[in-house]
């Protein structure tokens, strides 16, 4: 008999020997290893899959972002030509011209305000608004006594939110009560001892 023979011999006594519990014993210890195996691969797996998913969000959001951040430069350099086609058209009112070059312009200053509103840019509404320092910016405080207390009375220049951005705050002059000591005729009483 060889070796080889004597050895498969011996393992085969030792295999009938052992109890079929002892024999199962192995394999249920490999069928545990394997699945625990599995269950890490099948989590990590999740896991990437879950970080993929919240890269591409992350990115189309960043991508939205940038193009939002990108026209408000453009829209941002636009705004002084708006502000002088504004200007040219309260002159030509003011003084009283309606010639076909004021109405191109008005034409034209009509047309970029319709364009830049479809894009996302919205006035700031001063003109009687309780000032409000995240949209205006006092310039000057004027006195009113017919006016609540810090009221925009007048608008020198005008302001633009950009997808609810503040893009330009509006330049305002503020009212403020007219000090107590401006008073005319107001009678006054001394006590003397």
């Amino acid at each position: 008999m060889s070796a080889e023979e004597t050895k498969q011999d011996k393992t085969q006594e030792d295999n009938a020997a052992q109890s079929p519990e002892e024999a199962n014993a192995p394999s249920e210890a490999y069928a545990a290893a394997l699945a625990a195996e599995r269950d890490d691969y099948k989590d990590r797996w999740m896991r990437g899959h879950a970080e993929l998913e919240n890269y591409k969000r992350r990115s189309e959001r960043e991508k939205a972002d940038f193009l939002r951040r990108a026209n408000e430069g453009m829209v941002r350099d636009l705004l002084p030509v708006l502000d002088n086609l504004e200007r040219a058209l309260e002159h030509a009112q003011a003084s009283g011209e309606d010639n076909p070059v004021t109405q191109g312009v008005s034409m034209t200053h009509q047309e970029l305000v319709k364009v830049l509103e479809r894009h996302g840019l919205e006035k700031i509404e001063a003109l009687g608004q309780p000032f409000n320092p995240e949209f205006h910016e006092a310039m000057l405080q004027q006195e009113d006594p017919d006016q609540d207390e810090n009221t925009v009375l007048n608008e020198l220049s005008r302001g633009y939110v950009f997808q609810g951005r503040l893009l330009r705050p509006a330049m305002v002059v503020v009212s403020k009560k007219p000090s107590p000591g401006d008073d005319e005729g107001t009678e006054v009483k001394i006590k003397i001892n």
